[in-house]
């Protein structure tokens, strides 16, 4: 474990994957370390709060009924 008690993992993701977080990563000013990490922790927070999974639609804006 390094000094800021952040454990390191190997990670694999198709290239597709990667670019996709390394965009979103862009549009956030995060690193895609930074994303993953923020992305994962979402997904935690949200599984903790409502037990549930969460969607597989992550980035898909909720229909709002605004008329």
């Amino acid at each position: 474990m390094s000094d800021s008690g952040k454990k390191q993992i190997p990670l694999r993701l198709s290239p597709q994957l990667y670019n996709a977080i390394a965009a979103w990563a862009e549009d956030d000013f995060r690193s895609v370390n930074g994303q993953i990490e923020y992305l994962l922790t979402e997904c935690v927070r949200q599984r903790k709060k409502d037990g549930k999974y969460v969607p597989r639609e992550l980035d898909v804006p909720p229909k709002l009924d605004i008329s």
